[in-house]
């Protein structure tokens, strides 16, 4: 299948591609920087600064986007917010012109979205069919969502991938946590109550994977893991795994502080369950956080110790 992917050369991205490719997969990056993109891919992959630039003949049989400005990096300033919209938005609209001006169009359209989408709440579970909160994160997710629904009026089947938070090696959560966890000065964020719906980068991959191939899956599919956990139990299961203690608690105030409103998206939180990937029959490899987390630290221990020896 030619498919062809926004956002490729990103944390999510840069696990994609290697699994596409070894699928048999022909694979399209778009890009700022084409030449780094296929550095990055040692040449095995097209790279186009523009979606237009794709050649006639050549059109993708499936599109993948995962473009997005990083919500967790810097405070939300009026012009940041502006610039998480157009990168979001923005970019999924230029693919719906790019659909609109093609003969060839692809069969299946995967649109990033996030679990943002359900807002925040720590007393209920929230499943696909349920409906937007109304805080910035969710009201950004639900235009997000808007715009690529669009494009099934061009024939094509659109599935809203909700993606958790995403554990994996090299980026994402992890990066952030592990050296501070490393040092014994890790902790819980506020009370330590608010859900953590996490998923594994491979499992994360296999939900892009079933979206691919099964042809009745369309709409929102949450990308998260069966048992998502509360803030307490993630930071007591990170530590343990690590051999570390986890006795600084940040208190809520100073995370405001330090961060403004963005806070809210490390003080608050969703239960949220994978129920359609579920109900079509996806088998998760790392269900359970210590499983999911023993599998990536102790990759992660290997490279550490390669890197300071």
């Amino acid at each position: 299948m030619r498919i062809l992917i926004t956002g490729g050369t990103g944390f999510i991205g840069s696990h994609l591609v290697p699994f596409l490719l070894e699928q048999g997969h022909a694979v399209t990056v778009q890009s700022r920087d084409p030449q780094r993109a296929r550095r990055q891919y040692h040449d095995k992959v097209d790279a186009l600064v523009s979606i237009f630039d794709v050649a006639a003949g050549c059109e993708p049989e499936a599109v993948i986007n995962l473009a997005g400005e990083n919500l967790t990096e810097g405070r939300w300033s009026h012009r940041r917010k502006q610039a998480m919209r157009d990168s979001r938005i923005g970019t999924t609209a230029e693919l719906n012109r790019f659909f609109a001006t093609h003969s060839q169009r692809p069969r299946i359209f995967i649109s990033g979205s996030a679990i943002g989408y359900y807002g925040s709440d720590d007393t209920r579970a929230f499943v696909e069919t349920d409906s937007a909160g109304d805080d910035f994160a969710a009201t950004l997710c639900r235009d997000w969502e808007r715009e690529a629904r669009q494009a099934a009026s061009f024939g094509i089947r659109v599935c809203l991938l909700r993606t958790g938070l995403v554990l994996g090696r090299g980026g994402g959560m992890l990066a952030k946590l592990l050296p501070v966890f490393r040092l014994g000065l890790g902790g819980p964020l506020g009370n330590g109550r608010q859900w953590m719906s996490w998923v594994h980068i491979d499992d994360l991959i296999g939900i892009i994977d079933l979206c691919l191939r099964d042809d009745t899956l369309e709409g929102p599919v949450n990308g998260t893991a069966p048992e998502p956990v509360d803030n307490n139990t993630f930071t007591r299961t990170l530590a343990r795994t690590l051999h570390r203690p986890a006795f600084f608690r940040v208190p809520a105030f100073m995370l405001r502080l330090m961060l403004g409103e963005m806070a809210d998206l490390l003080l608050s939180g969703q239960k949220v369950l994978p129920q359609k990937a579920q109900q079509h029959a996806y088998s998760f490899r790392f269900p359970h956080l210590d499983g999911a987390l023993a599998d990536l630290l102790d990759a992660s221990a290997s490279t550490h110790r390669e890197s300071i020896s």
